[in-house]
């Protein structure tokens, strides 16, 4: 059994020792200005704006967003991040956040570039996972009139069949590569397509590991059945079930749209709700762990410290095979860097692409900061409090 004490996700030296001073004080100016609404609000309209107006804003851009957020503009680009924070226990999700044409061509593009992630993974031992959005691999609007009950047209019915196929063979790959894929989780009105397909790929691939991952979002009513569903599934047809989870990332698209079209808000009703939930899912998983492998994907401390306790409580050893956690690149290192300072599995979402072309993923981002209640501001007190920290230990010397 594992003795192990509380973290202290305050430990900022731990947290940031991957970064060098210069790398600090950009991210704490960048955070600060993340952390204005007003910033916020209107910057990404401006960037769009320069993008589509061709000014000089890419270098800006490449050295502040980019830099935080990103591992490079391509495959290779990412290795020096990935074998960094591979220096300091953690791993890499590497992740084509481009956002490519949306015709067979483009989403054929876009699940070569998976595979090719990988293929990359499957040679790299700190490549952990890689991730796929299935809106960039088929039409969403098929995928939407499917879910609904629509009769689909035979055009349809092929694209349905080239997205599944391509499901496949990106899997195929994970399972292949010994690489495992997780399959984002996206709105609800296509979620149970993709759904669906996750679970067909997992019954075929996890029969001897968890090479593909779906995910739930516990923002979301009717989670916890659904979690309970999975694991009956995997129990009774023979396979790993392997699940990441989330709170969700479409809050006020969700809301507005049932608002607009009528139906009942698919969300929790408020965030009390997503985390009890989440939280609730954490113990569901610990407690038959030998069949399910989980991905706690989340920035929240409390979650966390929560999952540690879980483990240790069930006499579970903190690189468990079947439990790793995850934030997303240049968000919460105080979490990621001390979980991974005590032993346990972590990873970092690690986004790749052209710099114009992942910029719909970098305003999500900084959005992100903002929504998340204090997360910007988190994340300035921690940055300062190892700037003066750095200060200090240089000034005793």
């Amino acid at each position: 059994m594992n003795v192990i004490s509380p973290l202290d996700f305050s430990n900022t030296q731990l947290a940031f020792q991957a970064k060098s001073d210069a790398q600090l004080k950009r991210a704490y100016w960048l955070y600060r200005m993340i952390d204005s609404p007003l910033i916020t609000r209107v910057g990404p309209d401006l960037l769009t704006l320069a993008f589509k107006l061709h000014l000089p804003v890419k270098g800006l851009v490449r050295h502040t967003l980019f830099e935080l957020f990103c591992g490079g503009t391509s495959i290779r680009d990412t290795i020096k991040k990935s074998e960094e924070l591979y220096r300091y226990g953690v791993y890499t999700i590497l992740d084509y956040s481009v956002e490519g044409e949306k015709n067979p061509v483009g989403f054929d593009a876009t699940k070569d570039e998976i595979v090719a992630t990988l293929n990359h993974g499957g040679q790299r031992e700190y490549i952990a996972f890689s991730a796929c959005k299935l809106s960039g691999l088929g039409d969403v609007d098929m995928m939407e009139k499917r879910q609904s009950g629509g009769q689909l047209s035979q055009e349809e019915q092929q694209a349905y069949q080239r997205l599944r196929q391509r499901v496949d063979e990106i899997c195929a790959a994970a399972a292949r590569n010994r690489t495992p894929i997780f399959i984002d989780a996206e709105e609800s009105w296509i979620q149970e397509v993709i759904d669906q397909l996750a679970e067909e790929m997992m019954e075929k691939y996890n029969t001897e590991a968890p090479y593909v991952y779906t995910t739930i979002q516990f923002y979301r009513k009717g989670r916890i059945p659904y979690l309970h569903k999975l694991l009956d599934s995997g129990r009774e047809k023979g396979y790993l079930p392997g699940i990441k989870l989330v709170r969700g990332a479409y809050l006020e698209k969700e809301r507005e749209r049932a608002r607009e079209m009528g139906y009942p808000d698919p969300m929790q009703p408020n965030k009390e709700a997503t985390d009890a939930d989440y939280n609730a899912a954490l113990e569901i998983c610990v407690q038959h762990i030998e069949r399910v492998a989980i991905c706690a994907g989340t920035h929240n401390e409390y979650s966390c410290q929560y999952l540690t306790e879980l483990m240790q409580q069930h006499e579970l050893p903190n690189r468990h095979p079947h439990i790793v956690f995850a934030q997303l690149l240049g968000m919460s290192d105080h979490i990621s860097f001390n979980l991974a300072h005590a032993g346990y599995r972590v990873a970092k979402y690690v986004p790749y692409g052209p710099v114009k072309a992942v910029m719909p993923y970098l305003i999500r981002r900084a959005q992100e900061n903002t929504a998340i209640a204090g997360q910007s501001s988190r994340e300035v007190v921690l940055l300062r409090k190892e700037l003066e920290r750095r200060k200090k230990a240089k000034q005793g010397a």
